[in-house]
């Protein structure tokens, strides 16, 4: 199949684009290296032609309410748009556990995807995933003041990236299917412990500090709005994050 991949760089992208050319797919990456603006479509038509199928792991890092509904409105459009001109038969969307009970700006973001996602006459597939295990490190430098880090309180029940490109890849073969069971990892962790190890093997030097958000998202994923408990249904990865960690480069100081 040729598979284009929205995002083919990021942190989960790049692991989509190995993992589809180990199956033996043709992958077409969407960037602007490639000459393609994903948030207004320039570009996207072209590149689309004789495509099967669109995967968009494309992301953007913002707390912000209204530019993570215009970055994830403009691109889920866009892909849409192109999709169904150039007759792509499939869109692959990735999203992130728990957004439906998390009231943040960023997640609005996502939330507005899935909506297009249902409301769209395209064929489509939705996974939803826990946080990956790269969070932990990610944590590190939200506010950073000095050695110090200040890392929310938090529940995760993180994934390996690898694993869920994996699923990824195997829905694009699967063929539309809507939303399909959750992917978590094997532990739900706090995300300060996470920042506190990486920091530890890695050799940083941070100093974490544990800081619970306000309100109601606050509230939300310190219960564990974000991770898949109570969820029998969900999909439960098998890399844990001290498997992922011991795989990762050593001390960088």
């Amino acid at each position: 199949m040729r598979i284009a991949v929205a995002g083919a760089t990021g942190t989960v992208g790049r692991h989509v684009v190995a993992e589809a050319g180990a199956r033996g797919h043709e992958v077409v990456p969407l960037s602007r290296a490639t000459g393609v603006d994903l948030t207004t479509g320039i570009g996207l038509e072209q590149r689309l032609e004789a495509v099967d199928a669109v995967v968009d792991v494309a992301n953007t890092a913002t707390q912000s309410r209204r530019r993570s509904e215009a970055f994830f409105g403009a691109v889920t459009r866009a892909l849409l748009d192109a999709g169904r001109a150039a007759g792509v038969g499939h869109h692959v969307a990735l999203s992130i556990i728990g957004v439906d009970e998390v009231p943040s700006g960023y997640y609005a973001g996502k939330r507005l995807q899935e909506r297009m996602l249902r409301e769209s006459d395209q064929p489509w597939s939705l996974l939803r995933a826990g946080q990956f295990h790269e969070f932990g490190e990610q944590a590190l430098g939200f506010v950073r003041v000095g050695p110090w880090s200040l890392v929310p309180v938090m529940r995760s029940q993180p994934v390996a990236a690898r694993e869920v490109a994996e699923a990824l890849v195997a829905l694009v073969e699967q063929g539309p299917s809507g939303r399909v069971p959750d992917l978590a990892g094997p532990d739900v962790l706090a995300v300060p412990d996470m920042a506190r190890e990486v920091s530890r093997v890695r050799g940083l030097g941070r100093r974490v500090v544990s800081v619970p958000l306000p309100g109601a998202a606050g509230r939300a994923m310190r219960e564990g709005a974000l991770t898949a408990q109570g969820d029998a249904g969900a999909t439960v990865g098998v890399t844990t994050f001290g498997q992922w960690l011991a795989e990762q480069p050593g001390p960088t100081r």
